[in-house]
Formats: C-alpha cells, structure tokens, sequence
C-alpha cells in the first residue's frame, strides 16, 4: 500500500461504545441485532461506535466476520457518527489489510493496540506504528490496554509517536490514572488529541484528569447513563454526576458475576439480550451466561431503572 495523508478528523469528545458482536451462530453476524444494538446506542446519544475492541471480542472473530461486521456497521450508521475501527492483529500485514477494506467501506478512524502474543520492546513498538501509520489512509487513534497485550504504551514513547500527524489521540484502559494523568499532559503537545478512558467506572476521575470522554462497554445496555455523565461532568453539575455515577458503580455488579475472565463480555451481552436488543452468544469458545447468572444480571438492571 501506498504512504498516504490521512484524512483531517475533529477532536472526539463524549461516549465511545466499544460495540460488542451481535453472533447468530459461531461463525455467523446477528444482522438484526446489530441493528437493533446501533438504533439502542445511537438513541442514547452516543458520540461514536468503535467496533472490533476487546469488548467485540475481535480476535476471536473469523477474518471474514471482522470484515462483515465492518461493511454492517459503517452502512447500518450511515454517517451519523464517527465508526473506530479495531485493525489490530498479530500479523502486521494484516492490521494493514484490514484498515484498507475499512477505508474502502467508510471508515473514519483505526484504532490500534500493541500486538499481542509476543510482546514487542518500546524500540520495535515505535517503528511498527510508525509503518503502519505511513501504511494507512486513515487517522489512527492508539489503545492502551496492557491487561491482555501485555504491553504498555511507555509515555516517552507517545510523546515520540506525537510528531506523526496520523495519530489523532488515545484510549486508555489500564485503570491506571497516574498514567492517565500523563497522557492528558501529552495534550501540551498534541491539543488535537482525543483521550479517552475505558473503565466506566473512571470517567468522573478521568474527565478531572482532562480527558475527552470515555470508550464504555456499558454503553452498550445503557448508553443514555454515560451520555448524561459526561453531559453532567462538562457542565460542572456536581449533583447530576453524583446521582448518575450511583447507577453506573450499582451497574458494575454486573461484571462480578461469573468466575472466568471472560465474564466482562459474557454479562455485557446477557444484559443486552434481556433487554431485548441482540442475544447474548459469546464468540467461542466461551459459553454465554445460564439461567442463575441471567436472573442475577436482571436484577442489577432492575435496581437502576433499566429493566
């Protein structure tokens, strides 16, 4: 592929979700529950859908999947806000097949984490976003998320990545917020950057911290929560963040339920799914959640109003 411009992109500021995959079978897209799961989110008043991050299971999803989750989206949308594509793969060439079909489909941003498996050193890191930067045609936001990639973004590392144009900002889900704190004072150099924080249950501690908003899997059940946090935080009505902030942490219970790692996903689907909005298959090998765990899960949604 050619080096290209990437296209000019505003400041992203809001609710992010990080959609999760609507799966008809193993192998199979939830065609009417996409577009169910897009009506629900874009009805909350989201800011942007990013698809295709750990919350959409991506690298357990076929190639093909992936990329007809992607044309699926982005035609479901039709412009109506920002689509962030999640590119990253263990193979560089395919992030780079990926953001290119992405592109071709309407794509406004890729989103790319460090790449698993093998952990890349901050040297290699550096030159492997800067090839795949040059490689692509469209703004790349970066993702922190050491937990599963077992990789960090070094901070003197960023503010290297910096000078490159195409990186139009970050999404933070380390939970660590001296880190985070760091990464809005990267602002200083890059005002244009967008930072975001994944874990919801940070998004008042973030936005103090100077972020732009967050890239929240609850956004998925309940977007209009998020939306109205944020709203809340930018307008400095203390009141209105407490009284929503009490929902989003009596929503968080539903993370807790289950005992494998896996269970973030697992409930995040099964809440959608008693609500009516898609089902709740997992991509496999993981098992959706069972009639106790469901019963558990509706009722957190029914303690704040959502069911």
């Amino acid at each position: 592929m050619k080096t290209t411009t990437p296209k000019p992109t505003q400041l992203l500021r809001g609710i992010v979700p990080p959609l999760i995959t609507p799966l008809a079978d193993r192998d199979e897209l939830d065609q009417e529950g996409l577009s169910s799961l897009i009506s629900h989110v874009l009805k909350g008043g989201v800011s942007g859908l990013f698809i295709l991050g750990t919350t959409g299971e991506a690298p357990s999803l076929s190639y093909r999947l992936r990329r007809e989750m992607i044309q699926a989206t982005i035609r479901v949308v039709d412009g109506r806000v920002p689509v962030l594509v999640g590119i990253t793969d263990t193979a560089f060439t395919e992030s780079v097949n990926l953001a290119k079909y992405a592109a071709d489909c309407g794509a406004d941003t890729f989103v790319l984490t460090t790449p698993y498996y093998f952990p890349a050193g901050q040297t290699e890191l550096i030159s492997y976003v800067r090839e795949l930067v040059a490689q692509v045609s469209l703004p790349v936001m970066l993702y922190n998320m050491p937990q599963l990639t077992k990789v960090w973004f070094d901070i003197a590392s960023l503010r290297e990545l910096s000078a490159l144009e195409g990186i139009v900002g970050i999404k933070d889900s380390s939970g660590d917020m001296e880190y985070f704190a760091e990464l809005c004072a990267l602002k200083s150099e890059r005002p244009d950057w967008s930072i975001l924080v994944g874990p919801e249950a940070k998004l008042a501690e973030a936005h103090a911290l100077g972020g732009d908003g967050g890239v929240n899997g609850g956004a998925n059940v309940a977007p209009q929560l998020f939306v109205e946090c944020h709203r809340a935080l930018c307008e400095g009505d203390n009141a209105r963040v407490e009284e929503v902030q009490a929902k989003i942490l009596k929503f968080q219970e539903i993370y807790d339920i289950g005992k494998y790692a896996s269970r973030h996903i697992k409930a995040t689907k099964s809440a959608a799914s008693l609500l009516g909005i898609c089902n709740d298959l997992p991509a496999y090998p993981f098992n959706q959640f069972l009639a106790p765990e469901r019963k558990r899960v509706a009722q957190i949604l029914s303690d704040i109003g959502l069911l």
